[in-house]
């Protein structure tokens, strides 16, 4: 199936949050998730909202779906151009991290504002780029992605949204790697990228099992991501999910990278986008950290 690209389209909203959850629209479905940071309480007006919810995941004793037999099996939403895949996962992930649409945005707008003044399209990178959500929206705008993940099963999704997307025969590079070893191929192949996204894990596992832990293996992921920026860059953009690494945590590693730009941080949030009058006193989520060294 190919969906063609439009744009002012969002088929995601934060309905409601509180006592530890978080009330989801995706599509013609919404879901319940757990959200530690919601310590707040639930709004009343919309009990019925929760109640109504499709499905609800849950930790509590262990990992657990319930009414994920009322959802399909896949279903695709649309987030302004880009369409994504989604399908629930046994760890209550499915396919998606909302709160990373406005960087989706933003990455656009500095891709397209690159190649007016360039003559050939920015190459972008991708790290630890999970279902593919940037590479979209940055092929979209007009860049020859590279696309790196160590999970094999999530490159193979992110390949099917780039078939939702009408982008198969786009140029993008997918790559099945640890990312560490393979900026340092890249380096030794004096291979080189004009805008670069790395949101790292807290922990993870390479392609071969190979252990990365944030606290030991960023600051070889920054040094090997300054190898590999083109002279002159247009941007990189750092995100985390990991607690304790704030917005100037995020920017002293940009800086610590000895190049010339603009550094910006912040949050990055689950924000509603519903334009019901019910909905406008939906509180924001931040989930996770961003900043971004721009030279565009």
């Amino acid at each position: 199936m190919i969906i063609t690209e439009s744009m002012g389209i969002m088929d995601y909203s934060l309905l409601d949050s509180g006592a530890g959850e978080k009330l989801e629209r995706f599509g013609d479905y919404t879901l319940i998730r757990p959200c530690s940071q919601a310590i707040w309480s639930k709004d009343a007006s919309k009990a019925e909202l929760w109640k109504n919810a499709h499905a609800s995941f849950n930790r509590k004793q262990g990992l657990n779906w319930q009414g994920r037999d009322r959802l399909p099996s896949n279903w695709v939403i649309q987030i302004n151009s880009v369409h994504m895949k989604l399908s629930t996962t046994d760890f209550g992930h499915i396919g998606i991290f909302p709160e990373t649409i406005q960087l989706w945005d933003a990455i656009q707008a500095k891709i397209k504002t690159a190649n007016a003044k360039r003559t050939q399209p920015l190459k972008f990178l991708n790290l630890f780029a999970y279902s593919g959500g940037a590479t979209m929206a940055a092929a979209h705008a007009g860049a020859h992605c590279c696309h790196v993940d160590a999970s094999k099963g999530m490159v193979q999704w992110a390949r099917d949204n780039a078939e939702i997307n009408g982008l198969s025969e786009h140029p993008i590079r997918w790559i099945v790697d640890d990312v560490n070893k393979f900026l340092q191929r890249e380096i030794r192949r004096g291979h080189r990228y004009d805008g670069i996204l790395l949101d790292p894990p807290s922990f993870g596992r390479g392609k071969s099992g190979e252990l990365y832990k944030i606290e030991h293996a960023m600051l070889e992921t920054i040094d090997n991501v300054k190898r590999v920026l083109s002279d002159p860059f247009a941007f990189v953009y750092l995100t985390s999910h990991t607690p304790g690494l704030t917005p100037t945590v995020l920017s002293n590693l940009l800086k610590k990278m000895g190049k010339n730009g603009n550094i910006t941080s912040g949050e990055m949030l689950l924000i509603s986008t519903d334009t019901d009058s019910t909905q406008a006193q939906t509180l924001n989520i931040p989930n996770g950290t961003w900043a971004c060294l721009d030279n565009v």
